[in-house]
């Protein structure tokens, strides 16, 4: 299932700090909405610290950086503090952003399946549109690629 080009599905997560955070309330702004499987794993590390590294460069391109997991919000908490994230990082516990996503699969590991969060980045216009997905997101050089796409004025 794409999003692309369609509105994006709104919602209300609390953020580390338990309080509510709505998708529309960032109308008016980019939104990089990121999707990653667990706080303090390597991958995940990278790819936060990277949003971190390059977080001026999008406030410049008028972007806010959302990360959701099903991590809970003294996990974000610890998170955000160990690596000095200036972001807020989601609490979807239940899943079900991630599902309205179509982030939520079946994933193999060890000779063993589950159900858990691809990796995943959603580019939000300010209108609220989705005009850019990466899916089956690969850590090394994806912050750069999300840079370079808002850069050029979000279009393909």
């Amino acid at each position: 299932m794409t999003l692309l080009h369609k509105e994006a599905p709104n919602f209300t997560l609390e953020n580390e700090h338990g309080q509510p955070v709505q998708l529309s309330d960032f109308l008016g702004k980019n939104i990089v909405l990121y999707f990653y499987p667990k706080d303090m794993t390597p991958g995940c590390t990278t790819e936060a610290c990277d949003f971190r590294d390059a977080y001026g460069d999008f406030s410049e391109l008028n972007a806010v950086i959302l990360g959701v997991s099903t991590d809970d919000a003294n996990r974000h908490t610890k998170f955000i503090e160990k690596h000095n994230l200036p972001f807020s990082l989601l609490v979807d516990s239940d899943h079900t952003v991630a599902e309205a996503y179509d982030v939520w699969v079946l994933k193999k590991m060890y000779g063993r399946e589950f159900m858990g969060i691809e990796r995943s980045t959603f580019l939000i216009d300010e209108k609220g549109i989705v005009v850019k997905e990466w899916r089956k997101v690969r850590v090394k050089n994806h912050i750069e690629d999300v840079l370079t796409f808002l850069r050029d004025g979000g279009k393909e």
